[in-house]
């Protein structure tokens, strides 16, 4: 179980705290590397949540939230880390929307975030691990971990009738994680894999990776990677020996842009991605467009959520700081109080100044179960004419 290390919470009571009306927010996303054509999306329904407080007028007697971008490059620690750094030490930004992929998340984390007290509240960090970091209570996401999606998936290709498969990975924590839970599941509901073999995302060439793989047999392949680089390449080179003519996706494969690539050679292919449904999916569908924004992106709901969840904690606590953030977090995102949708931010914010509570619904159902743990349903989706289309919501 995770660790809250309450005992360093003095330390933090102070940090980020912010001295005039200009409240900042970091946005660390990959706005380069392999899920580049991702953060875009991403990023504006953040700030789409950061422009609908500050218009507001409401948040603390008038401040405005200010976002403040950095690229986490997605894979490398030691850039991500850094920018991490300047945003805290340089931008003094009370909290973090982000990071997005599990292992520069991971490193933001433990380098930056915990030895400065600042919360992190990522939208599509999903890796396992991250539930088990210790982390002094400051890490949070919007999008519910791997080891529930890889049982999920797996349940959706055995009840496709595929029993047997090969799965490919990308080298990271946030490919391992989900290869593990879904091969974990996949057996254990008489699915036999013939081969699990990692992938790098900054090859030129996948065939040899490809060819080893198809020697091994199977039905089909699984693929946990990035839509933008490895993952990529690896079905091109799939489809141009024509190794495999079924492929699995996991939510990192999921992406508009590799469907324009690679066009109708994905026809059939099938796969998981965080998703929500109801009142306040249908709200977000709205504010979304009219600002002009993909509300079907991936993580774009989550990332709104987050960023919505950053606001709303620092009213419950009273202050824009660090440690408002942290402490609040839970308890704007969970019964009891008024349930709060989409475009309804202004309204918490007013219930929360009159010293009401609110239960943020927000555009993902946010339901979060502990520090570091989403609750969630996935979108089993296809690709139809070169369209994902919804098979169900599971």
């Amino acid at each position: 179980m995770k660790k809250l290390l309450l005992a360093t919470a003095a330390s933090a009571l102070t940090a980020g705290a912010a001295l005039a009306d200009d409240v900042k927010v970091g946005v660390i996303l990959g706005f380069t590397g392999p899920i580049e054509s991702l953060t875009p999306g991403m990023a504006a329904s953040a700030e789409l949540a950061m422009k609908e407080i500050s218009d507001s007028g409401k948040l603390l007697g008038g401040k405005t939230m200010t976002p403040v971008r950095a690229d986490s490059t997605c894979v490398d620690s030691a850039a991500a880390g850094a920018a991490a750094e300047r945003l805290i030490t340089s931008e003094g930004v009370v909290a973090i929307m982000g990071a997005d992929c599990s292992g520069v998340t991971g490193a933001i984390l433990s380098n930056v975030a915990v030895p400065n007290g600042v919360p992190m509240i990522s939208p599509s960090a999903t890796s396992p691990a991250l539930s088990e970091t210790e982390d002094n209570g400051l890490f949070f996401r919007t999008a519910p971990s791997d080891a529930r999606q890889g049982a999920v998936l797996a349940d959706i290709v055995v009840a496709r009738g595929i029993m047997e498969l090969a799965v490919t990975y990308t080298n990271n924590d946030y490919g391992k994680g989900l290869a593990d839970s879904f091969s974990a599941a996949y057996t254990a509901a008489g699915g036999k894999i013939t081969l699990t073999a990692p992938h790098d995302d900054a090859k030129a060439d996948y065939s040899a990776e490809v060819g080893a793989l198809a020697s091994a047999g199977g039905d089909a392949l699984a693929v946990f990677g990035y839509t933008d680089k490895g993952g990529k390449g690896i079905i091109q080179a799939s489809i141009d020996t024509d190794a495999f003519g079924s492929f699995i996706f996991g939510d990192g494969m999921y992406g508009d842009q590799i469907v324009k690539d690679l066009g109708a050679d994905l026809d059939g292919t099938f796969g998981t991605v965080p998703w929500a449904q109801g009142d306040g999916a249908k709200m977000f569908e709205g504010i979304a467009a009219a600002a002009d924004i993909d509300p079907n992106g991936a993580y774009v709901r989550e990332s709104y959520d987050a960023a919505a969840l950053i606001a709303l904690a620092m009213a419950a606590g009273g202050e824009a700081t660090s440690a408002a953030v942290t402490a609040n977090v839970l308890n704007v995102a969970n019964a009891p109080g008024e349930k709060i949708m989409p475009g309804e931010l202004g309204k918490a914010l007013e219930i929360l100044a009159a010293g009401g509570e609110v239960d943020y619904v927000g555009a993902t159902g946010v339901e979060l179960i502990g520090p570091g743990e989403a609750g969630g349903t996935y979108r089993h989706f296809e690709v139809k004419d070169m369209a994902y289309e919804t098979v169900e919501i599971k």
